[in-house]
């Protein structure tokens, strides 16, 4: 008869325990400012999201830190792939998932490749680095997959972000992880990297 209690005990205490209790998985990438993003970006999938200058990025999900980069090397003449993030960060997610913000104004010294990190762990705050420079205050956003060091081509973004914010923003978990690895499937491990481009 305790046993009996004891399981109808254990059940009662299941149900009352509702999903919106528990830590979420995804978050907005911005906290603690205003923002705005469109649903469309120039040339390749990826979102710029529009803040002011110094407003905190955060980790949109728990990974660990994939490559970091504090400086400005950007050139305007030259316009180099590589060089157009400016200061950026990215993270490869417990989904899988790798995670990337630049045009960056700082970035923790704590940040480094190797590091885990919590959803929500600040990453660095909101600037102009890199092609963003003589624009509004904004951070390039991409998703993409896991690739060798300085592969900027796939890092910088390979599947639209914009579906995600909507739902982080809403307070939704939802994971990008499938429509990631199906790209992944189609466009190969390491697609070519982009000729004469002249874009971000």
């Amino acid at each position: 008869m305790r046993i009996k209690a004891f399981t109808i005990a254990i059940l009662l205490l299941a149900t009352t325990i509702s999903p919106a209790q528990a830590a979420p998985n995804y978050v907005f990438p911005i906290v603690g400012c205003e923002y705005t993003y469109p649903r469309a970006h120039h040339s390749y999938p990826a979102t710029d999201v529009f803040t002011d200058a110094g407003c905190r990025y955060v980790a949109v999900t728990s990974g660990v830190i994939d490559e970091v980069n504090r400086i400005d090397s950007w050139s305007g003449k030259t316009n180099l792939g590589i060089d157009r993030g400016g200061l950026y960060v990215s993270f490869i997610g417990d989904d899988g998932v790798r995670y990337y913000a630049s045009h960056l104004k700082s970035i923790p010294k704590s940040i480094q490749p190797g590091v885990a990190v919590k959803v929500g762990r600040f990453l660095g705050k909101v600037g102009t680095s890199g092609s963003a420079r003589g624009t509004k205050p904004h951070i390039h956003f991409g998703l993409s997959w896991s690739t060798p060091p300085q592969t900027w081509w796939v890092r910088r973004g390979m599947v639209w972000p914009w579906k995600y914010l909507d739902a982080w923003k809403d307070g939704k978990d939802r994971s990008p992880a499938k429509e990631v690895e199906a790209k992944r499937v189609k466009s190969g491990d390491l697609p070519p990297e982009p000729v004469n481009e002249k874009r971000k």
